[in-house]
């Protein structure tokens, strides 16, 4: 059984490399990157449009406060009527009136500093919109230019697997189950040879206990790198 899943083992190492030389391509590079600006500026753009809405909702609200503060002015337009008629309180109008213009100046900054922030977020949207448009042409060569590399491996790549199947008949299919766990996880080799003691990948060396069970064809797990581990 272990020279079997050995023997997938060698014929898997072709695929492995494929897969390699595929992520390291320059192709793929390109193609990964572009994809991730894509995909950040796109998020940035809805953020951007949600935070422009954000502050025209904000600024809306304010102008309705000033519009109110504006209106409660008109009260004291006549003021000394109001004293010399009613006998009010000068002082109390006055200060009230001052209170309301306070508030105006106040608001009119506020709704004066998110006009300023609309246009500077705006004006951003729009820079990165029209970034993101002239990037969406070298985004969609990048993609064919992968995918034509891709394609020109896809005959090597077929031919392997279909080696790796007739080299799967007879293993049991607890132990192939295990072996393509841990090649998802990007392991490989996923069967090492334990030499002078330790593991051949990483060095590290395993329980005396753990190593007396390596006999008739037996396996253990490096607790390090979790590759599976066989003594000759």
């Amino acid at each position: 059984m272990l020279k079997a899943i050995l023997n997938y083992q060698e014929i898997d190492r072709k695929l492995f490399q494929l897969e390699r030389e595929l992520a390291g391509s320059p192709e793929r590079k390109k193609y990964a990157k572009l994809k991730k600006y894509m995909e950040v500026a796109s998020e940035k753009l809805d953020a951007l449009d949600a935070k422009a809405e954000s502050l025209r909702h904000e600024a809306a609200s304010l102008e309705e406060k000033y519009a109110v503060t504006e209106a409660a002015l008109v009260e004291f337009d006549h003021m000394e009527e109001l004293v010399e008629e009613g006998g009010a309180d000068l002082a109390f109008y006055k200060k009230k009136a001052l209170m309301h213009l306070d508030r105006m100046k106040k608001l009119k900054s506020d709704i004066a500093a998110l006009e300023e922030s609309i246009k500077e977020t705006d004006k951003e949207f729009k820079e990165l919109k029209a970034e993101v448009i002239a990037k969406q042409a070298e985004y969609k060569a990048a993609k064919e230019e992968y995918a034509a590399l891709k394609d020109s491996k896809e005959g090597e790549k077929n031919a392997i697997e279909a080696e790796l199947a007739k080299a799967a008949v007879g293993i049991d299919p607890a132990v192939l189950a295990q072996y393509k766990t841990k090649r998802k996880e990007k392991i490989f080799p996923i069967y090492s040879q334990l030499f002078s003691g330790r593991c051949s990948c990483c060095s590290m060396e395993p329980p005396i206990a753990a190593q007396s069970k390596l006999s008739g064809g037996a396996t253990i797990e490096c607790d390090n790198c979790h590759r599976i581990l066989y003594s000759e």
